[in-house]
């Protein structure tokens, strides 16, 4: 699974949410292939290259060009809690799509 995980700069908040995005999938048992994280100007450009896109839940309107497309895109309060993660990737149809 090509992982995406944005923030608005690309650099602290994006980058302490990719490792619970990490510590979250592969709990679930997902095969991560590819996961970058950068900042929402370069994520909106490149989220059709992933098959599941991460963002606060604030910048969730940003990415609806991804979801038209068929990209899994998924808010989080809690950037750092792997535990909300999970949930709220068992409320989409990814494991449906990558186990």
């Amino acid at each position: 699974m090509r992982v995406l995980v944005s923030c608005a700069n690309g650099s602290g908040t994006s980058l302490m949410m990719k490792k619970s995005v990490e510590k979250a999938l592969s709990q679930l048992g997902f095969t991560i292939t590819n996961i970058h994280h950068c900042a929402i100007s370069e994520g909106k450009s490149t989220a059709s290259q992933y098959d599941v896109v991460f963002c606060p839940m604030n910048f969730l309107a940003m990415f609806d060009n991804a979801k038209q497309k068929g990209i899994t895109v998924i808010g989080v309060k809690n950037v750092m809690s792997a535990k909300e993660i999970m949930e709220r990737v068992a409320a989409t149809d990814l494991k449906e799509k990558f186990k």
